[in-house]
């Protein structure tokens, strides 16, 4: 069954300002199942993810390929190799 969507003028609960609801954004949100037109404007939505991601702590590592010092979002186990940001890249290409 295919709908139809109009855009749609919202007002976000958090700022107060108004913002659109497009029909494409409406039919993503019906694919995706979501019952609920979204609360928040786009800025405030992108705030809130910011608060609750919070710091991520980083790692110094040597990379296996290059031996660069570099930083990694988790804590290495030594079970696999770690790469630079730039070594990283050259193999995740391959992989595709």
């Amino acid at each position: 069954m295919t709908y139809m969507y109009t855009d749609k003028t919202l007002t976000c609960r958090e700022c107060g300002t108004q913002f659109p609801f497009t029909s494409s954004e409406q039919a993503f949100y019906a694919e995706k199942g979501f019952q609920n037109e979204p609360g928040r404007c786009p800025s405030c939505r992108a705030n809130r993810r910011s608060q609750n991601r919070g710091e991520r702590q980083m790692f110094s590592v040597i990379c296996d390929e290059c031996g660069a010092t570099t930083q990694v979002p988790f804590q290495p186990r030594g079970d696999r190799p770690v790469y630079c940001h730039d070594c990283y890249g050259k193999h995740n290409q391959s992989r595709y």
